[in-house]
């Protein structure tokens, strides 16, 4: 990849996308932007769904694995290619704005044309948590693979409250102060809404959920009984991160794509902060340890996570 070249909102874009983007005035920005997505869903009958989905954890990898895959050739954009989007957030947040709209964030059949064998995903951390995200998905790209990324909850719980901190989303001034917070936070969550009501969103359940986005079989379990075996691949961050040439490369024969080791396996969109405090990290060790246990059963494999 070119040393120019580095993230942005998660993906990685070229420096004269970037220089264009930061000359043009905000509000022209939002004007194309609405233009460009009402062209899309008035053109959605034409631009096949996606054939892969990456849907989390947060804060797990998924931002690694997206650019890992943009760099691919055989792997498109979406649409529009200088947009730099992990996601629309259809199956989690804008599902109530139809399957044309959805369709208008991918390339036409005839741009797919032009390059035999290109597959184009999307990736949002939110799906694997939010409770109505698999069986959404399901009903419209029941053929679609899905990826999952899991880290180990503790450092991905921390992770998550520094990268809110830093979003300016994150008001309380420790992480075991959030942490504290998390039940009263979720308390008025209406979970029956945000099964049946496309149109309700809770910016607690999204945003403040450090301790119980790591139950991970809670909500994995769902995408699991949803999709068949043979569709769903599960990593762990720590293997990525470890060895990530191999597990890129379990990533193209799970998605079909011819081997390519021209990829910049870096890792993507994750910040610095001070060191987590041993007492609570031992605390949430101690709390995770069955949901760790019950996974690994689920999973079938030992996911060394102590």
């Amino acid at each position: 990849m070119s040393q120019t070249v580095r993230p942005v909102r998660g993906v990685a874009m070229p420096a004269s996308v970037r220089a264009v983007r930061r000359a043009t005035p905000r509000p022209a920005q939002l004007a194309l932007k609405s233009a460009v997505r009402r062209f899309g869903a008035a053109t959605g009958s034409q631009r096949p769904l996606p054939d892969y989905l990456i849907i989390g954890a947060k804060k797990g990898g998924t931002s690694s694995l997206t650019n890992w895959l943009l760099q691919h050739p055989d792997n498109l954009r979406m649409f529009p290619s200088y947009q730099p989007l992990k996601s629309p957030h259809f199956f989690d947040i804008g599902f109530h704005e139809g399957v044309d709209w959805y369709r208008g964030h991918f390339p036409t059949a005839r741009t797919r044309a032009r390059h035999p064998g290109a597959i184009v995903g999307e990736a949002s951390p939110y799906y694997m948590f939010h409770p109505a995200a698999a069986a959404r998905a399901r009903s419209v790209v029941p053929g679609a693979k899905v990826l999952a990324v899991l880290r180990n909850p503790v450092s991905r719980a921390y992770s998550n409250y520094w990268d809110r901190v830093s979003a300016g989303t994150e008001t309380m001034p420790t992480f075991e102060a959030a942490l504290e917070a998390e039940p009263a936070r979720l308390a008025d969550v209406d979970h029956e809404r945000l099964r049946h009501d496309p149109s309700y969103y809770s910016l607690a359940h999204d945003q403040f959920t450090y301790l119980a986005r790591g139950r991970y079989l809670e909500h994995l379990s769902t995408w699991l009984d949803t999709y068949p075996p043979e569709q769903v691949l599960v990593l762990r961050a720590e293997d990525m991160y470890a060895d990530p040439a191999a597990e890129f490369a379990r990533v193209q024969r799970f998605l079909g794509l011819r081997p390519c080791s021209a990829i910049d396996l870096r890792t993507y969109n994750e910040r610095s902060k001070p060191p987590i405090d041993p007492r609570t990290r031992a605390w949430l060790a101690e709390y995770y340890r069955p949901h760790n246990a019950a996974l690994s059963e689920r999973l079938g494999r030992d996911l060394g996570w102590d």
